[in-house]
Formats: C-alpha cells, structure tokens, sequence
C-alpha cells in the first residue's frame, strides 16, 4: 500500500503520525507553499511539512493542484491511495483518477453538514454541541463524496477551536487507522450523501471576525470561542481596532439592561461587562490595538474609561 498523503495545518500531523506508526509506505507528503507569518512576513512552512521533514519523508509543495505539472508529479508517485486531512485545495479529477484505491479525505465535520473549508470553526460559531469526524471518498465536487465511516466529537461548553481542532486531528487519526483495512481489503461501502441535509462551512473573512454587539451575549460568545485562538473577534473602542480573546455570560445570557448594545456597563477585577442585544458579555481577556493579549483585570489597572464608554461595531468615520 503505496500512499501519498495530503494535508496543511496541523489537524493533519496526527494522520500522517499515524500511517508512520502502522508502517504504511508514503510516497510523499504533499502541502501548501511555505507562507509569510506575522507582522515580520516570516517564511514559514506549513505544520505538516515540518512533520514529514522530521520522518525523512520527500515533501511536494505546488503552488495549485490542477497544473499538469502538478498532475504529474502524483502520477509519477505511482500511490495506491490518496489521503488527504485539510490539505487546502480541491482536487482535479486527474489527480482523483490517479490511485488505484481512489482518494479519501478526512474531514472535521459529520458530512453533509459543514462542507467547506471551516467547518470546525463554524462549528463553535453556530452553536453547535456535537461535531465530528467524516472520511469520504473524495468525488468533483465540494466535500460531496460518499462516506466510509464517521465518529461523533462533543463540543464542550469552554472548547474554542484551538482545543476542537486538536480532539478532532486525533479522532480523525484513530477513524482513519480503523478505515483502511476496510478499504484496502475493498469491504469498504460508500453511503452517498443525501443533498437536502448539506449545509456549508466557508473560509472565514474579515466580516466573520466582527463583533456585532446588537446580537446575542450567547452568539458573540460563540464567535469568540470559534474565533480563538487563531484570527480573534474584534470591535472597536476610541477608534481604535480591540480583539476579544476569550469571554463569558455572567448572567446566563438573559436580557438585561436597556442601555445601547455595545455600552461598557462594569469595568473591575472580574472583566469588562457590555450589554448586549440580549444579555451580558463579560470581557476576561483582550487585545487592544498594538498590544499582546492580556487579562481584561491587567489592561484595566493602566487604561482609562470614560464614563458611558462603548464598543462600536462599524469601522471608524
């Protein structure tokens, strides 16, 4: 069993740990160009080319998939199988036809539900309280292939998607080791996906990581969690850009108040409690502009308030 293993991120390192463990032939890793990272624009690999360089693995890195060089070095791999775990890019049909097992994807959702490239996030963002792991053989289309097997992940209340992404990577590298022998031995049966039940879990933008502070003190709190630890919801305060790190609803998130959305309504040792369309939102830990993040207690002690101060959702005038 010759495989070749794709992914980006590190939701992939356990799979690929995984295959190295069970003595599977990689043929290679392949993944994403290395990137700038950071304010200094640090070329930075990938996660999971810093892991196949630690086992001697040969590491292809194309810039898109669908180039017929791209195409052809896979083929030149001669894999039997494809595994893809959040590589980044969909796979054209020529490399889908490569392998003679096919291609498999696992994917940190429980398909058809967060098709898409964030669907942990989103997961979190949406409320949910159970998520979980899909392998699926990869088909044309987005996440659209039919399903080999899948394995529920609760979502616990204090999970952001930090803490969800590292649950999932290791429940997808354990889904994985129980599904290939089905699938080498060809015992393995696809269920296809049934489309009315699909929902969609797009790349985050901008706009995502805004706070909205006319919804819910429950939602943002939402936000926040599938925000953290990576991108981080952000308002404004003094015009100024101010992230939201990590929160809570003191008051369980029932109505209160009948002050503006967004007005600071307590500043202490606690936090900094804002009203919100329904219910409070204290604020534990922050970031304000040009800052590291920091307990909201700490940033209080040097930062002055003025009485009836408020956070803004709209980007200053």
């Amino acid at each position: 069993m010759r495989i070749v293993f794709m992914g980006t991120p590190t939701f992939a390192v356990p799979s690929l740990a995984m295959l190295m463990e069970q003595g599977y032939e990689i043929a290679a890793v392949v993944t994403q160009p290395d990137r700038p990272q950071g304010r200094k624009k640090v070329l930075t690999p990938p996660p999971l080319k810093e892991a196949a360089l630690s086992y001697g693995l040969p590491v292809l890195q194309p810039e898109r998939m669908r180039r017929p060089e791209a195409v052809e070095a896979i083929a030149e791999l001669k894999p039997d199988l494809i595994v893809t775990a959040a590589y980044g890019q969909i796979l054209p049909k020529a490399v889908l036809d490569i392998p003679r097992f096919g291609c498999i994807n696992v994917h940190g959702s429980l398909l058809p539900k967060y098709r898409g490239g964030a669907p942990i996030q989103r997961s979190i963002m949406e409320g949910e309280s159970v998520t979980g792991v899909t392998i699926m053989y990869m088909a044309e289309g987005l996440d659209t292939g039919d399903m080999i097997s899948r394995v529920e992940v609760p979502i616990e209340e204090d999970d952001t998607s930090g803490t969800l992404f590292q649950k999932l990577s290791l429940a997808g590298a354990e889904l994985l080791k129980n599904t290939l022998p089905a699938i080498i031995s060809g015992e393995a049966k696809g269920i296809p996906q049934v489309e009315e039940e699909a929902t969609y879990a797009p790349n985050l933008t901008r706009e995502d990581e805004r706070i909205d502070w006319g919804r819910s003190a429950h939602a943002i709190r939402n936000q926040v969690r599938g925000l953290s630890p990576m991108a981080g919801a952000f308002t404004y305060l003094n015009d100024e850009v101010f992230k939201v790190r990590a929160c809570s609803c003191p008051d369980g998130g029932q109505a209160s108040g009948d002050c503006t959305p967004g007005t600071i309504i307590a500043a202490d040792k606690n936090g900094i409690a804002v009203q919100t369309g329904d219910g409070t939102l204290l604020l534990t830990e922050i970031q304000p502009a040009g800052k590291k993040a920091m307990q909201a207690a700490d940033w209080l002690k040097g930062a002055r308030l003025e009485p009836g101060a408020s956070f803004r959702s709209g980007s200053p005038q």
